[in-house]
Order: C-alpha cells, then sequence, then structure tokens
C-alpha cells in the first residue's frame, strides 16, 4: 500500500534524511520516498495501513515536523 502525504517542517537534505531513517526504521514502512523538489511531499510504501496520528508521534522524535495525508 502506497499513501502520499505532506511533510511540513522540511527544510533541505539533512531534515530529509532524517525523516527518511526514522520512518524506515518502522517495521511496517518499507520504503520512504521524500520529494527534494517540492520539499515535504512524501510518499510511504507500507505493509499494511498505519494511522497519520501514529507517523505524527514517529516524526515528533527527531524534529518539529507535521504530517498529514494528501487526498
Amino acid at each position: 500500500m502506497k499513501k502520499n502525504y505532506q511533510i511540513d517542517g522540511i527544510s533541505g537534505g539533512g531534515c530529509i534524511m532524517k525523516v527518511k531513517e526514522i520512518l524506515e526504521s518502522h517495521p511496517l514502512i518499507d520504503k520512504v520516498e521524500i520529494s527534494s523538489n517540492s520539499l515535504g511531499a512524501t510518499a510511504i510504501k507500507m505493509k499494511e495501513k498505519i494511522e497519520t496520528n501514529y507517523l505524527q508521534q514517529i516524526l515528533r522524535e527527531v524534529g518539529n515536523y507535521t504530517i498529514h495525508e494528501k487526498k
């Protein structure tokens, strides 16, 4: 399952790597793609659905990021 999100607070390559690393460390997440052209545009491939509020909790561990699902 692949879902698209917007992660606010990403300001460059360091943030991209930090967010990608923490999300991909979760056992239900296979791959995270964060666009460097449109900062914060993120595609997450997961084994099963993970609620957005849970993803938000994960992101709080590494910084002041806000995630929301793109419709």
